[in-house]
């Protein structure tokens, strides 16, 4: 039952946080820039995530070339940029990440 109850009140601070901010945008007539920005919010938003997951996996800095994480980041990166598919990039950076981590150990 508290888990419920735990769930209930994160659902309820969540709504009340968002749903005054949206109700208000949503009567505000905005300018085109600031629709331009918001395009940039996920890639940020994934960039915070990931960078210091790749380059920090156990901890302390690492970029060092046994650190599988960062050798896949990099090579998914270049598939990214050059390919342009989502479904490639992924498949390449993991096996990247699982064949570097079998030959470099770790």
């Amino acid at each position: 039952m508290s888990d419920a109850l735990l769930l209930l009140g994160m659902m309820l601070v969540t709504f009340g946080v968002r749903y005054p901010t949206l109700a208000i945008i949503g009567r505000l007539d905005l300018p085109d820039p600031f629709f331009r920005a918001l395009r940039f919010v996920p890639p940020a938003v994934l960039t915070a995530i990931i960078a210091p997951a790749m380059l920090m996996p156990a901890g302390p800095l690492d970029i060092s070339h046994t650190n599988a994480y960062l050798v896949a980041g990099i090579a998914s990166v270049g598939v990214a940029w050059w390919r342009k598919n989502l479904l490639l990039t992924i498949l390449v950076g993991m096996a990247v990440f699982l064949l570097w981590r079998v030959a470099v150990g770790g």
